[in-house]
């Protein structure tokens, strides 16, 4: 298979540019960007609607079922999501014996990261949010960047992407498979470090070198903008300074010193309030959680620090900081982050995507601080059987702030075989043992999401907030209990 790594540094309008597996979020982010140099876009993927379908064909991206007669010889690229194989898919298949050059998403995201200044984030958690709020944050400071982050964006439009100009590139950067090693970054945001995706990475080290490989990779004295309150990402900054003691380290956090540690944090009126140790101002974030006001620091360090390198080490003034405030407390917050759906029978519908037993933790924790008078119903969906066999012991122990939990089957992964010693009933039982006695009765199983619809039906009362967690399909039960309390009477 051929690849030409370089290719999207040069001219794009005109080209035209297929995509396999363009409903993916992180391939329809790139379409947008693709589509705005004046690239000729199509697409192809599987039959299932997503969200992404009304993004592509807002942006006159037709995508048609995967077939080999989508690709001819006036294609002049195909780039295909890391999801599929060059050697067994029809379509590229089909590339290969017309000579067309092929790349993966993060070879295509890494050769535009190359031509641009770009920043990239990572972690294990936090990064989409973080790379949200840092679109917010660059337009308001009016930075001429392309922003992609791997979810829709309700400041962006319900897309994936923000465009404010060509110059810079900040985008959202993943670590499975190592696949931000493709991107280019002048600057780091490296939010956490755990173990994750054990299919690939089987314990901390693998992980952690991976993230010190990727921190490696930035040109001499590149930043990294590091949360001070995470071990894994102190860890892993402490090793690659070790190995780069000419990159910059800039740390954010509530037990960071300088400029962007956190002094204090509240929750007044549903908002988190707090201050910034060397910015004279007052941060505001309607999102829920302490999590969110880390996040919300990175994202502020990374573009006063793209500020500082292309203006002379130039700080904010006083107006900036204002604007840059009223945009950080105007985010609404990422598709699957802590999405607020609706309220309807007084009950606050809330989607998040939070799938690692960490995420589940603080998220709730955040939910209950933000909403203290609200009962708090979880609908969790585990994503993976290797993930959820080798943290076992951390989901159990993840639904302390639940006050009713409902858990299904693990959702499956393409990438790993079934395990049938885990299962959604395993975890269920773990969940129960775990517990107060008094709250096993608030435990409950349903195999299938849909199947606990009369079960929450009748239960689910005034005052309740109600959200579906996970990165598999529960957010369907959540949608469908909203839809029909929306429709029905009080």
């Amino acid at each position: 298979m051929m690849h030409m790594p370089v290719l999207l540094s040069a001219r794009l309008a005109g080209l035209r540019i297929h995509l396999v597996g363009a409903k993916g979020t992180g391939v329809c982010a790139l379409a947008e960007l693709l589509v705005g140099a004046g690239a000729v876009v199509s697409g192809s993927d599987v039959d299932d609607t997503f969200y992404t379908d009304q993004v592509l064909a807002a942006i006159g991206v037709p995508v048609h079922p995967f077939a080999a007669a989508n690709i001819d010889a006036s294609i002049g690229l195909v780039i295909h999501s890391a999801a599929y194989k060059p050697e067994d898919h029809v379509e590229l298949v089909r590339a290969r014996v017309l000579g067309i050059p092929v790349m993966t998403y993060p070879e295509a995201l890494g050769s535009l990261s190359a031509a641009r200044d770009s920043s990239g984030i990572c972690g294990v958690h936090g990064k989409t949010t973080t790379t949200a709020l840092a679109g917010v944050a660059a337009r308001a400071l009016g930075l001429p960047a392309s922003v992609l982050v791997g979810s829709a964006v309700g400041a962006f439009g319900g897309r994936s992407t923000l465009t404010l100009g060509d110059q810079l590139l900040i985008a959202e950067t993943c670590e499975y498979r190592r696949h931000f090693l493709a991107f280019k970054p002048r600057r780091l945001v490296l939010t956490s470090v755990e173990p994750d995706h054990q299919d690939y990475y089987p314990d901390y080290e693998a992980i952690a070198s991976a993230f010190v490989e990727y921190l490696c990779t930035l040109p001499h004295e590149g930043a990294v903008v590091y949360c001070a309150d995470d071990q894994g990402a102190v860890d892993v900054w402490n090793r690659s300074r070790l190995a780069r003691p000419d990159l910059r380290g800039i740390p954010y956090g509530f037990s960071a010193g300088g400029t962007f540690g956190i002094s204090a944090y509240e929750v007044q009126g549903e908002r988190g309030l707090f201050r910034l140790r060397g910015l004279n101002v007052e941060w505001r974030i309607r999102v829920p959680g302490r999590h969110l006001a880390l996040d919300a620091a990175a994202a502020i360090a990374l573009c006063t620090t793209i500020v500082a390198d292309r203006e002379g080490g130039r700080t904010l003034n006083p107006g900036e900081l204002a604007g840059l405030a009223t945009a950080i407390e105007g985010f609404s917050g990422s598709r699957r982050r802590s999405e607020v759906l609706g309220e309807a029978r007084g009950v606050l519908f809330m989607d998040d995507y939070g799938h690692h037993p960490t995420a589940i933790k603080v998220t709730l924790a955040g939910l209950r601080e933000f909403y203290p008078r609200r009962r708090l119903v979880v609908d969790f969906m585990s994503h993976t059987c290797s993930r959820t066999r080798a943290l076992l012991e951390e989901f159990a122990g993840a639904f302390g702030d639940s006050d009713l939990t409902v858990l299904h089957k693990i959702y499956p992964s393409a990438r790993e075989a079934p395990d049938p010693g885990m299962t959604g009933q395993v975890l269920y039982e773990r969940v129960r043992a775990t517990v107060l006695p008094a709250a096993a009765d608030g435990i409950h199983y349903y195999e299938e999401p849909l199947d606990a619809m009369a079960f929450l039906r009748a239960e689910l009362r005034p005052g309740d907030l109600f959200v579906t967690m996970g990165a598999g399909d529960n957010w369907k039960l959540g949608k469908a209990l909203y839809d029909e309390f929306s429709g029905g009477t009080p």
